[in-house]
């Protein structure tokens, strides 16, 4: 099992967890998890199948605890990839995810879908666009979705550089935040964010 390693310079925690364990299948992958979350902006970084996305979704509750506590926190976790939605549009996915986000803003929805240059495909269902239209997709929801906790798992991965930039700039905007936080994992920390905190799985 992976050990994390972690680090903040940041004292205001918006998640804690004691004695954590969970996983993926029936077996945890995650045992023993004592994690502070602070405020604003951490990096989840370590290669491949280090347990990245397994330790988001835990964190962001769409994985069950099999022991352990977590202080509670309205966190979100999304598959950018959107599997289950193909027959939708972004637009019945926002407002289906807008139910349990009573946060959610919809004039950043509206920012964000101008930004990423969503316009053209509101109308059309998730399975007819490409890959990075599709993530862009969930990327607004999880931008908008106004989480005490944000899951964002490799954000970045087929889009654009105006794209990714529009990403970094809001993120950069929130690093100072003083109630909510972005757990953001990719293979390394993108040294253009203004990182409070790392999670290093190794």
């Amino acid at each position: 099992m992976p050990k994390p390693t972690f680090s903040t310079d940041n004292t205001a925690f918006v998640l804690q967890t004691q004695g954590l364990a969970g996983g993926p299948g029936p077996d945890p992958l995650w045992v023993g998890l004592n994690l502070n979350i602070p405020a604003g902006l951490t990096a989840v970084t370590g290669d491949e199948g280090m347990g990245k996305t397994s330790l988001l979704r835990l964190l962001g509750g769409d994985l069950p605890a099999q022991a352990g506590t977590r202080s509670t926190a309205h966190a979100v976790w999304l598959n950018l990839a959107l599997p289950e939605h193909d027959k939708a549009t972004p637009e019945q996915l926002w407002a289906e995810l807008q139910k349990q986000c009573p946060h959610w803003s919809a004039a950043l929805q509206a920012d964000l879908v101008e930004a990423l240059s969503l316009q053209a495909h509101l109308g059309k269902k998730l399975f007819m666009l490409s890959t990075g239209s599709r993530r862009k997709v969930g990327l607004v929801a999880l931008l908008a979705c106004g989480a005490t906790l944000t899951c964002l798992d490799q954000p970045y991965v087929s889009l654009d550089q105006a794209s990714i930039q529009v990403v970094r700039d809001f993120l950069n905007d929130m690093a100072n935040h003083p109630s909510r936080a972005w757990l953001v994992a990719d293979y390394e920390a993108d040294p253009a964010l203004d990182w409070c905190s790392r999670i290093d799985l190794g």
